[in-house]
């Protein structure tokens, strides 16, 4: 059991979290901004595009295959987006400086067959060393695919997409300060954790890029604005806020000893869910099935009628419970995008929704609390009101991003 203690204590958590998880997504509207500068400074601003691709395949691995994802739900039909995961995986090459080899380096990608002149390929990287992407950028050069490829300055990837004439596009990683702690050795060495403020490096040059090419229809300022908006959820949840103040950490002690469901309305909130259960695993080491309404009420039906789903205790009520660990039971958590339903004095970022909350809701969501009070399943639900859904987008996973790093820096104390 997740002692919520934990999550007021500041310099507890300071220690707990080694890899500065909490510095790095505080600083992603930073990332954001930076991103957008030097991807005008690439050229991007003087992009004129000669009309739009029939396909934008984005290839990648971890975030960035998320951020084509939320490019995918922010285009809607309009443009047929495709995200390309590795297909394989080949044992890497150990570095000149001898370096453990990481898995990414033996993965390995292959462009669909019916790629072509008249599709565009977008490759992403937060290292820039994989080989099987610089072969993926190779293959679509030799099929006559236009090609953008977002990666560090000087990276391997970087060079090559010059030679298979690419637009480039700067990867900004984090700027954490160096404060002279050793590194924890890894248990996986191959396997690093990914940065969890990466996806804004890899979603914020693909969203530009897809703007300019009128893909996707947001704003002239709606990216500046996502920096804004994850300044200030970096202020709510910030470490130093207690948690019945702080919305990340109160769903973090909600989460606690569950069986997390994460359930989602809408293809904006769909994108934050899949997010959050990607986070879950990495970061707080929980599994987390997460499904878009309404198939996921068929999908998970069977969870409630067995063992997790039941609302109290076994039989033989009498027996001593001392020693026995707590059991785990299902926690639902609705997200909803419900653009123009602010109530009168609503805080600042998603908000959570009541039980009695007399605002409208769809029959699927209506259908999600029934299903769950039938079995005692507790429901939480939180809806971002505004508009705009990039903005809303941003706003659902700033937060969840918080709570699953909280989750786990807690989980690791207790």
């Amino acid at each position: 059991m997740l002692d919520d203690t934990l999550l007021d204590d500041p310099a507890a958590l300071q220690r707990a979290d080694r890899d500065r998880a909490l510095l790095a997504l505080a600083g992603a509207g930073a990332r954001v901004r930076t991103a957008l500068r030097q991807s005008d400074a690439a050229g991007l601003d003087r992009l004129r595009p000669d009309g739009r691709p029939r396909t934008v395949l984005v290839a990648g691995h971890g975030s960035a295959l998320t951020a084509a994802e939320i490019l995918a739900a922010l285009a809607g039909s309009a443009t047929l987006i495709t995200p390309l995961p590795p297909t394989e995986a080949v044992a890497p090459r150990v570095d000149r400086a001898g370096a453990p080899p990481v898995l990414t380096a033996g993965l390995g990608w292959q462009l669909p067959g019916w790629a072509g002149p008249l599709d565009l390929l977008v490759v992403s990287s937060a290292d820039g060393g994989e080989p099987g992407l610089i072969g993926l950028a190779e293959q679509a050069y030799a099929r006559g695919c236009a090609i953008v490829v977002t990666a560090p300055a000087g990276s391997p990837l970087a060079e090559a997409a010059l030679q298979v004439r690419a637009l480039p596009l700067p990867f900004v990683a984090g700027a954490l300060p160096d404060e002279g702690r050793p590194a924890e050795p890894a248990a996986e060495p191959d396997l690093p954790a990914e940065d969890p403020a990466a996806l804004w490096s890899h979603l914020t040059p693909l969203l530009a890029l897809t703007q300019k090419l009128g893909l996707t229809q947001l704003p002239y300022d709606a990216l500046p604005a996502v920096a804004d908006l994850l300044d200030a959820a970096a202020v709510r949840c910030r470490p130093d806020a207690a948690a019945y103040t702080n919305p990340a950490k109160g769903l973090a002690a909600r989460l606690a000893g569950t069986v997390p469901l994460l359930w989602a309305e809408g293809p904006i909130a769909g994108a934050a869910a899949t997010r959050f259960a990607l986070q879950l695993a990495d970061r707080a080491g929980r599994p987390a099935l997460a499904g878009s309404l309404p198939q996921v009420l068929t999908a998970h039906r069977g969870m409630f009628t067995g063992q997790l789903g039941a609302g109290a205790d076994p039989d033989d009520f009498f027996r001593d419970r001392v020693e026995e660990p707590d059991p785990l039971h299902l926690q639902v958590l609705l997200l909803r995008h419900v653009p123009g339903t602010a109530g009168e004095g609503e805080q600042d970022g998603p908000a959570e929704v009541t039980e009695d909350d007399e605002r409208p809701r769809s029959f699927g969501a209506n259908r999600a609390h029934r299903l769950a009070a039938a079995h005692d399943v507790r429901l939480t639900e939180y809806a971002s009101t505004v508009p705009d859904p990039l903005h809303a987008l941003a706003d659902l996973i700033a937060l969840t991003d918080f709570a699953a790093v909280y989750l786990g820096l807690a989980a690791a104390q207790s």
